[in-house]
């Protein structure tokens, strides 16, 4: 009896691990809907479970047909297709615009608010980079 437990708690293990390895994170509305979700590879899906986009490994932001629509630099800097600068995320989660008007934040557990402080969604788990741009630039 108790090898037939710790086997079934083995295989629950496994399937949470492999689901957790290849679904990705969750974006989620404010009333807690799922919107879409990013992948591991950073490949942008849509609540029906359709790639609409992704973000490579040098966060460049792609279409879902591969094109560059965007970036985001290092330095939280978020850029168009032509390079010019569209807005930014500061270090503590701050979202501004290219005139450097708050925008919004991201917390450090995933909440979105808007620049008032309403919750706007939540990206848990989501690189807050990338969030920015799902939820204040698309």
């Amino acid at each position: 009896m108790k090898a037939s437990v710790i086997v079934s708690l083995f295989l629950v293990f496994i399937v949470f691990l492999t689901t957790s390895l290849t679904y990705g994170q969750d974006i989620r509305d404010k009333s807690g809907i799922k919107t879409g979700t990013v992948d591991k590879d950073g490949a942008i899906r849509d609540q029906s479970g359709i790639k609409t986009g992704s973000f490579d490994e040098k966060n460049n932001i792609r279409d879902k047909s591969g094109i560059k629509t965007g970036e985001i630099d290092d330095d939280g800097t978020i850029r168009d297709k032509s390079g010019i600068k569209i807005g930014s995320i500061d270090d503590d989660g701050v979202v501004r615009d290219k005139s450097g008007i708050k925008l919004g934040e991201i917390e450090d557990n995933g909440t979105v608010r808007d620049k008032s402080g309403m919750k706007i969604g939540t990206a848990e788990g989501v690189d807050k980079q990338r969030a920015a741009v799902l939820f204040f630039f698309k």
